[in-house]
């Protein structure tokens, strides 16, 4: 990834994100759809709301007196992510206001007291994908999910625990800590790359779910592992017809479907990742 591409995988996840404690909550995109209404009218006046978006959002961040636009998608996370206070519930959006280095949205991030949900802000640039809500206790829920970003070619991915934390002010923030990270470079090269001298490289995570144990979750990786790497380094895999980049000294192609594919399980509590057993 380049520089500014983990900038844009930090901010994204500025900020991501049932009411039962310990209870995973995923809005199916029907009951989703339902409640939109009641979720715009948080931020938005009845005239400027159209099905699913808001044609001109109150308070968003850095619109310079712009009509910004906020739709709300099928991605509604809910839980308790704070030790203390109500269930939380985080909303991915896209808006015509934000640029490709935020993938063109973010999150509305809420509070729900009861069945009603209170507006807190807008998170432009921090939405995940494929979120799953564990128990961490008897008190607090922990928020994992698959978050990436693709520039010139190059898709960066990763599993990343979202860490709430309350500011001054009642300001809420959220850090992401990255787990598990991913690079496929198929599209600007025309093959994955790996370095002779490294260990096992990751390609892509996909089916991201709760793990075997209380406080895992598990994922699919697509990998080159020790042997893959032996044998790219040494007699070479079949070269893809289309190649874009020049090996440099210590690198090797590894072409699509030279990878393998496991299914790995990440420890929350030690932040470590291992193949599943």
């Amino acid at each position: 990834m380049q520089t500014s591409h983990i900038a844009l995988l930090s901010a994204f996840v500025l900020a991501l994100l049932a009411p039962a404690i310990g209870v995973p909550f995923v809005a199916s995109p029907a009951r989703a759809r339902d409640g939109d209404r009641a979720l715009l009218e948080t931020f938005c006046a009845s005239t400027n709301i159209k099905g699913s978006s808001c044609t001109r959002a109150k308070s968003y961040p850095g619109a310079g007196g712009r009509a910004c636009d906020v739709k709300l998608t099928d991605e509604h996370y809910a839980g308790r992510f704070l030790t203390a206070g109500n269930p939380l519930l985080v909303v991915n959006y896209e808006s015509e206001c934000e640029p490709h280095a935020t993938d063109f949205g973010g999150v509305a991030l809420f509070e729900q007291d009861g069945k009603a949900n209170r507006f807190i802000r807008f998170l432009p640039g921090a939405q995940g994908h494929d979120c799953i809500v564990v128990p961490k206790d008897e008190q607090q829920d922990v928020l994992v999910c698959t978050v990436g970003h693709m520039g010139q070619g190059i898709l960066e991915s990763a599993v990343a625990r979202m860490e709430f934390s309350k500011k001054p002010g009642k300001r809420i923030e959220i850090a992401p800590d990255f787990l598990l990270r991913a690079e496929d470079a198929v599209s600007a090269y025309g093959s994955n790359v790996v370095m002779c001298n490294e260990g096992a490289k990751y390609f892509g995570l996909s089916n991201l779910a709760a793990g075997p144990r209380r406080n895992t979750v598990a994922v699919d990786v697509d990998y080159a592992d020790d042997a893959t790497i032996r044998t790219a380094c040494g007699e070479g895999f079949p070269k893809p017809k289309e190649l874009y980049h020049d090996l440099l000294p210590g690198e090797a192609f590894v072409p699509p479907g030279s990878e393998k594919t496991k299914r790995f399980t990440i420890d929350l509590v030690t932040g470590k990742a291992a193949p599943a057993e």
